[in-house]
């Protein structure tokens, strides 16, 4: 078995990729097979992660074409196909490189994101997106005594959308974010849908509006990968087409 990794640094005219034989043991997951790399083979490897504090969503990247943290990814496992995730085809993920999936995993940044170094990639772009959303949440009363209660019944709705990481994947994931860099994508439109489902919150449908525009709500075309790739099973879809579904309404009212 061995890593291709994706290498890259700002003086070099074209990416390349390095060969690696890790020693494979039980359990040995991409992140773990990364840390032999930069052990045994090469220390300057650049990427990123922050284990030991739960799920953290920061070693997200592109293994074998598909966006995925890499400490929850099985080496074995991919070896062996079980890790096969159909999705919608896009220009970042199409087999340029020559590998064999049955030998070799094939390891690159994150697409969509500009490369920074090996598989190291610039998140500014995701989090101005994520920020413009104003992800801050508006409460409808003045701060109570002890707590704000909540209908139980709101939660479950709720808590999908909480368990976004900001791993970016479904970003990395996204055909639209792919063809249209300005788009905001799945993960800041999931968290803008969190905010106005919130039952204390105080803007309700003003929350939607923030992206009623082109490169908001309107320019996700549904091709699912979002959710396909989600380490926490996030629907981005559901909140995308029933935000359109009550801009809609509104639009009709008017």
């Amino acid at each position: 078995m061995k890593l291709k990794v994706y290498r890259y640094h700002k003086n070099m005219d074209n990416p390349r990729y390095d060969t690696f034989e890790p020693e494979l043991k039980p359990g040995l997951t991409v992140l773990g097979a990364l840390f032999q790399f930069q052990q045994n083979f090469d220390d300057s490897i650049a990427f990123h992660y922050s284990c030991r504090g739960a799920v953290c969503g920061t070693c997200a990247m592109l293994i074998n074409k598909v966006p995925r943290l890499a400490c929850r990814t099985q080496v074995e496992s991919l070896l062996n196909g079980e890790l096969n995730i159909p999705l919608s085809p896009y220009s970042a993920i199409e087999n340029n490189v020559d590998w064999n999936p049955k030998e070799e995993v094939l390891i690159e940044p994150l697409p969509h994101l500009p490369v920074i170094k090996d598989l190291i990639v610039d998140m500014d772009k995701f989090f101005d997106y994520y920020k413009e959303i104003e992800p801050v949440f508006k409460p409808a009363d003045a701060t109570p005594e002890k707590e704000r209660l909540m209908d139980p019944d709101s939660i479950p709705e709720l808590e999908l959308y909480t368990n976004c990481i900001l791993c970016a994947a479904c970003f990395g994931s996204c055909p639209i974010d792919g063809d249209d860099p300005e788009y905001l994508g799945p993960a800041a439109l999931a968290k803008l849908y969190r905010f106005y489902i919130d039952p204390r919150e105080a803007n309700g449908i003003e929350r939607l509006k923030t992206a009623d525009m082109p490169r908001g709500w309107w320019d996700c075309k549904f091709h699912g990968n979002c959710r396909r790739v989600c380490p926490k099973d996030v629907p981005p879809l559901i909140a995308i087409a029933k935000a359109r579904e009550q801009l809609e309404k509104v639009g009709e009212e008017r």
